[in-house]
């Protein structure tokens, strides 16, 4: 059976012809052949214009492949030869033809070299008079999609898949359509004004339009694959005006210089948690119902986390397939690369990006909380501990919280590197005692990262702690320790006490202070997200403020048409001391 993958690239890489003359006068076999198929792909046209799809083992001697090509030729010739008789008379066989292939140097192949070493990039397949020139594993388009929501104002982020290339080396060419004059004639594409990137944003003159995206494949330096097309379902609409993010971004139209970073954690409030009809109904029924729809909120979010020029990132709450198939793509194209961590059990996770031109990726430390205690011996100390209180145990066992941490280095300063914490901390609001103890994991992790491994190095610990100031939680992670006493040991009863001291050895600090609320929906507003940094090697530049009371409140609460989550991005810029 041919691989799915495989079957993508036969429909999207055979053409009858050399397209757009990227092939010169000769016409394309394309090769694909990668370690982990056990079968080589031949792909060419024939002389009847139909496509021809060989199948080889990879170590099947050339001269094999070349007779069964020879074969499919000589049908289609007989094909050809079909149509154009007029007659019935029956017509005789035609002779096999005959095939060679030459490298690149024009030197034959041996009949006896392995296919996985003959059929080279620029080698030339000859059979009888026709010339192939040989593609092996050219640059390819697998996936192109427009979102369904056109915003005028907002970053059109196409979903883009590609094979043996990568996104950022594709170009692109972007069409408004045109409407039909009065006299009749077809809608017509013509070509946008600065329409040559992969993110294109619309504006109002192309409210009622429909868009189109041509892309071309490829690969950085020579090879261009097969170009496609997409046209949007529907057409660009009006914005939703102001929205909560644009007085910020005025503070964040430029990049932070040198030596400083720019933060942001953000719960953007995951599609599985959106769509759900308890948060139509009870969460947020006064949001519009186009507004909680996917596409509607990306859209924003796009524009939103864009606008802030961040160098770090700290995402919860993301879905798998939203990050693969838009917001991944999306800040790639901004400049940001992503990490992704999926709760276990879930489909949604955390994900942390990175802006490549000054940050580079050292490693990645990520666990889920539950496993890392039950299996790494740094928490065995803890774990005896929590074994004492079997039913506190079985409930922090039971969750499926993680912590992502990766570890970056400056590119310019290579001397400087950071450890970067992202975790989204159990949710219930009488679960005070089961964040405590993931909090322990967390901060026992990072300071084997921190003092251990790479010792000495600065820590930013970012998240959706589901704490306010005032819990325990929250007194743990920036003083330093928490005593047996605390009231949140007994967060949901005396049945469910669990009473211990914690310490931890780093002096951090929440850089954006504790805002009135960082989470407003109908029911509940309250501060339960924080960029925590190590206050002996990290300052702060300075604060985002966040949207005005008032702006929050528009719509009643978050989410909104206005603004796609039910939290609020903290935004801050950290210099090294």
């Amino acid at each position: 059976m041919v691989p799915a993958g495989a079957l993508r690239f036969l429909r999207l890489q055979l053409y009858s012809r050399a397209a757009a003359g990227l092939a010169g006068a000769m016409e394309r076999a394309v090769v694909r052949c990668v370690p982990a198929e056990p079968k080589l792909i031949l792909s060419l046209v024939v002389s009847d214009g139909s496509a021809r799809n060989l199948q080889r083992d990879r170590e099947e001697p050339l001269g094999r492949a070349l007779a069964r090509i020879a074969v499919h030729a000589a049908k289609g010739w007989a094909k050809a030869a079909k149509k154009g008789r007029k007659g019935p008379a029956s017509r005789e066989e035609l002779p096999l033809p005959a095939v060679r292939l030459f490298s690149r140097d024009g030197e034959a192949v041996a009949d006896d070299v392995p296919n996985t070493d003959a059929w080279q990039d620029g080698a030339v397949l000859q059979i009888g008079d026709i010339t192939y020139r040989v593609e092996r594993n050219p640059p390819m388009l697998t996936e192109l999609h427009l979102p369904r929501s056109l915003l005028a104002g907002f970053p059109v982020c196409p979903k883009l898949a590609t094979e043996f290339t990568a996104p950022h080396h594709c170009l692109f060419r972007w069409f408004c359509e045109r409407p039909p004059s009065a006299d009749g004639a077809q809608p017509t594409w013509v070509d946008v004004e600065g329409g040559d990137q992969q993110v294109f944003v619309p504006s109002n003159v192309h409210v009622g339009q429909r868009l189109k995206l041509h892309c071309t494949p490829h690969d950085g330096l020579q090879r261009y694959g097969v170009p496609r097309e997409v046209e949007s379902m529907g057409p660009v609409e009006a914005g939703p005006g102001a929205c909560t993010f644009d007085a910020r971004h005025l503070y964040t139209r430029k990049l932070a210089p040198a030596g400083s970073l720019r933060a942001v954690s953000y719960n953007v409030l995951a599609d599985t948690y959106a769509q759900t009809e308890f948060s139509r109904t009870v969460l947020f029924p006064y949001c519009a119902p186009y507004a909680l729809e996917l596409d509607y909120r990306q859209s924003l979010l796009h524009k939103e986390l864009a606008g802030y020029h961040a160098d770090l990132m700290c995402l919860q709450e993301v879905d798998q397939a939203v990050f693969t198939d838009s917001l991944g793509p999306a800040l790639e194209a901004f400049g940001l690369k992503g990490l992704f961590k999926i709760k276990e059990k879930q489909r949604e996770g955390l994900a942390t990006f990175y802006r490549q031109a000054k940050l580079q990726l050292l490693s990645q430390h990520d666990l889920t909380f539950s496993q890392a205690l039950q299996e790494d011996p740094l928490h065995r100390e803890l774990q005896d501990k929590l074994a004492t209180y079997p039913v506190v145990q079985e409930k922090v066992l039971q969750r499926s919280s993680v912590l992502q941490v990766s570890v970056l280095q400056s590119t310019n300063e290579p001397s400087r590197k950071i450890c970067v914490a992202n975790t989204h901390l159990y949710w219930h609001p009488k679960g005070g005692n089961i964040r405590l103890i993931q909090a322990a994991v967390a901060l026992s992790h990072i300071r084997h990262i921190a003092c251990e491994l790479y010792p000495g190095i600065p820590i930013i610990f970012c998240g959706d702690f589901n704490s306010t100031p005032s819990t325990g939680l929250y007194h743990f992670v920036s003083s330093g320790s928490i005593d047996e006493h605390h009231e949140d040991w007994v967060s949901s009863g005396e049945e469910e006490k669990c009473s211990m001291s914690l310490t931890h050895p780093f002096k951090l600090q929440s850089a954006c202070g504790e805002p009135a609320y960082t989470n407003y929906v109908g029911g509940f507003h309250g501060c339960l997200d924080y960029i925590f940094i190590d206050a002996h090697a990290l300052e702060v530049e300075q604060v985002i403020p966040l949207p005005s009371h008032e702006e929050v409140t528009t719509h009643q609460a978050l989410p909104s048409v206005s603004h796609p989550s039910d939290h609020i991005a903290l935004i801050c810029d950290l210099k090294w001391k």
